[in-house]
């Protein structure tokens, strides 16, 4: 299979590598391949740095099985892992899959975010098998996009200023995760007015005819009915009024981003001495 990618997808992923140091000599990368557009996408450029990239290193693809069912028919929803093992094997990456009761653990977890169970559970299963096949890192196919919304989610709904960050170290397992696509975008707001030289930034969907996979449809029953979703709508509506909108908060993420903060709040003992001082009283 001759792989290729335009020279402008090349230098984004490249400029992710190089500035975070994501890839060494002697590296086994597994990748986390879910079937979509951006897990099919980070398969096939690894598969491209792994010709290009002057690093010796492997790639190996698992898939996580969440056991998901049908809600009409009970059965198990359809989930075909055999059309991604073929692309894999396209590229010659070793491909595996592994079976995880995540539909069980949301059941067992009611009230909790499906989405917050479902990651805990796959980053899980995909720590195990790469220490268990002694493999040294995990590349997933977050993308800006992505980085940008958990931004948001994160003030949002946690009242914290936080994302992932493109290289990770987890100490506990000694692994290291990348997230080699952190400067595509996957879609930009189309209904923000661009001036005529814009280029359109929906890389992601845009590479689809490069490797021609189509993407597996997700069995996951809440997929497009996320807290996820609601900020990346969010975004697109505040687009509309304000069309720098992405780029301030792409722009927000990065360390020495922070302005003037308020103090932390304290606690109860601590503003127990603060008032006793501030009124010359003694405790």
């Amino acid at each position: 299979m001759k792989i290729n990618i335009p020279q402008l997808y090349f230098s984004k992923l490249m400029r992710a590598i190089v500035e975070f140091e994501m890839i060494e000599d002697g590296d086994h990368i597994l990748i986390g391949v879910s079937g979509g557009k951006d897990s099919i996408f980070l398969a096939y450029a690894l598969a491209i740095l792994r010709q290009r990239l002057h690093k010796d290193f492997r790639v190996s693809a698992l898939t996580i099985n969440p056991m998901f069912k049908d809600e009409t028919t009970g059965l198990p929803a359809p989930f075909d892992t055999e059309r991604i093992k073929q692309f894999m094997q396209s590229l010659d990456i070793p491909y595996d899959t592994v079976d995880v009761d995540i539909a069980g653990a949301i059941e067992e977890q009611a009230g909790k975010s499906p989405c917050f169970t479902c990651a805990y559970f796959r980053r899980g299963a995909m720590n195990h098998y790469a220490v268990e096949h002694g493999m040294n890192k995990i590349a997933y196919a977050h993308h800006n996009d992505d980085a940008v919304e958990t931004f948001l989610m994160s003030l949002l709904y946690s009242g914290q200023l936080n994302t992932f960050t493109p290289k990770t170290y987890l100490d506990r397992t000694g692994l290291t995760v990348i997230r080699p696509l952190i400067y595509f975008r996957e879609m930009p707001n189309i209904y923000v007015f661009k001036p005529l030289n814009f280029k359109s930034k929906k890389e992601i969907i845009e590479a689809i005819p490069y490797h021609g996979f189509q993407p597996v449809p997700s069995p996951c029953p809440h997929d497009g009915n996320t807290i996820r979703q609601t900020v990346k709508e969010l975004i697109v509506q505040l687009e509309k009024t304000t069309p720098d909108l992405y780029d301030h908060l792409a722009s927000g993420m990065r360390q020495g981003a922070l302005g003037e903060l308020w103090p932390a709040a304290r606690t109860r003992d601590e503003m127990r001495d603060t008032y006793f001082r501030y009124l010359g009283r003694k405790n």
